[in-house]
């Protein structure tokens, strides 16, 4: 007999994320997991070995549970930008971004007990030159907190950029495409 239909697990505790679920109407149960994450290595893997960790930790709290575990960075020439820690981080790291292009990687790993999916989605940001002027308007927001490379392209930080190439909500912090390419049945899965 197949175990009864229950709503996804979020091992997130993303606004963000839970907003875009909220949009789609997925039904979900969001659980918010502490793991350490990874911030040196390849790109690509560190986002990847993040949303795992996180997967599967929300995964030993509910098992039998379908997980979503998801970690966006900000990849500039293969240095990492998570979160800052401060304003001055912040300015640093915005300061460093600008007038060029830098990827959105976000890693999102489906898990239910033993078995996992992980696939990654990638979306290129190009900056506009920024003055002193908009940089301290910016940073004085507080929008920059828990944001991978200090920015929310949704909120008042759509004025840093100049262009993308990718998936928007990718950017904002759950690319949808790839999380149905994961599991299509998710859609169905209503609130």
């Amino acid at each position: 007999m197949p175990a009864p239909w229950r709503p996804l697990i979020l091992a997130s505790r993303s606004p963000q994320r839970r907003a875009i679920l909220d949009q789609l109407g997925i039904a979900y149960e969001a659980l918010p997991v502490d793991v350490e994450e990874l911030a040196v290595g390849a790109p690509v893997e560190v986002a990847r070995a993040n949303a795992l960790a996180k997967a599967r930790a929300a995964a030993a709290r509910r098992p039998g549970r379908l997980v979503l575990g998801v970690d966006t960075i900000v990849d500039l020439d293969g240095e990492i930008f998570t979160k800052p820690g401060s304003a001055e981080a912040a300015r640093a790291t915005l300061g460093r971004l600008q007038n060029r292009t830098h990827e959105v990687l976000s890693g999102l790993a489906l898990v239910r007990d033993d078995d996992s999916q992980l696939v990654h989605e990638a979306t290129g940001v190009t900056f506009r030159a920024l003055d002193e002027h908009l940089l301290d308007r910016y940073v004085r927001t507080g929008e920059w907190r828990d944001r991978a490379g200090g920015y929310a392209i949704q909120g008042q930080g759509a004025a840093l950029v100049r262009r993308i190439a990718g998936e928007y909500l990718n950017v904002v912090g759950l690319p949808v495409g790839a999380l149905l390419d994961l599991d299509s049945s998710l859609i169905l899965r209503h609130r």
